[in-house]
């Protein structure tokens, strides 16, 4: 099944996609691990940290792009390591350079390093400069639905609160929230951060989040390639669950066969 077989593309800014999972490009052994990983995955939004993966910067080491081509990956470049708003426009404007103008971008401002929480003020602030210059933000963010909003306002083209920390595991810790910005949103709310296993990507999906973007819960398996897999098939089958609508919740069932008006 493909998500396309609904007629339901995820619409970011003015570009669709089939897809609904996006990935990350760090923590493989190789990039041929990469590669594979991400076609399993049947990502079409690849986020590449300009500050750590080499896009052309060093002509000498590999480059990334001969592994994920822009031709085939809307190649989404973060801020993944930017603590201050300066520092994060600064590798927006470096990631355009690189990429021939390219302006959809991912902010992510972080406020401390153990947990890569972000500095929400940081946050807002880079996220205005940046819409300012021309640029398309996905914004990476606490799962407040006030800032949430605030971002949506500034013109922000996704916004991406986190589950859980980043790189935890721990699945979806805030469904509240979540769906609380969900309801709200007028752009895409896409998770990003927190996802663990498959039916962490499922329930995301589940509460009404247009996508899910995913690291460390595949690149971090052991192996790599099949639980890209899993998370395509997870995404695919919440987004279908999502719109058939479950049914509600009871204290206990009614019978699925009942006897009520049989013949006899």
């Amino acid at each position: 099944m493909s998500n396309s077989t609904f007629g339901d593309p995820l619409r970011i800014a003015s570009r669709s996609f089939r897809s609904r999972l996006l990935t990350g490009t760090g923590k493989y052994r190789d990039f041929d691990e990469t590669r594979r990983a991400t076609e399993a995955a049947g990502a079409e939004i690849v986020t590449v940290a300009i500050r750590r993966m080499n896009l052309g910067q060093d002509p000498g080491q590999p480059n990334l792009l001969d592994v994920l081509p822009p031709e085939r990956y809307t190649i989404l470049p973060n801020t993944a390591g930017c603590y201050t708003a300066e520092d994060a426009v600064r590798t927006c404007r470096l990631a355009r350079e690189l990429l021939d103008g390219h302006t959809l971008v991912k902010l992510e401002v972080l406020g401390d390093a153990r947990t890569l929480y972000p500095d929400v003020v940081q946050t807002l602030k880079a996220a205005e400069m940046l819409v300012g210059e021309g640029f398309e933000v996905m914004v990476y963010t606490s799962d407040d639905p006030i800032l949430a909003r605030q971002l949506e306002q500034i013109g922000c083209v996704a916004v991406m609160p986190l589950a859980a920390p980043i790189g935890s595991g721990l699945g979806i810790q805030n469904r509240y929230t979540l769906l609380e910005i969900i309801e709200n949103a007028k752009v895409p709310i896409i998770v990003d951060a927190g996802v663990g296993t498959a039916s962490d990507a499922a329930l995301a999906m589940e509460l009404g989040c247009d996508g899910v973007l995913m690291n460390t819960a595949i690149a971090g398996a052991r192996d790599p390639v099949r639980m890209a897999l899993a998370m395509k098939l997870a995404v695919e089958a919440g987004r279908a669950a999502f719109q058939a609508g479950r049914i509600p919740r009871k204290r206990y069932a009614s019978a699925s066969s009942p006897i009520d008006g049989t013949v006899g």
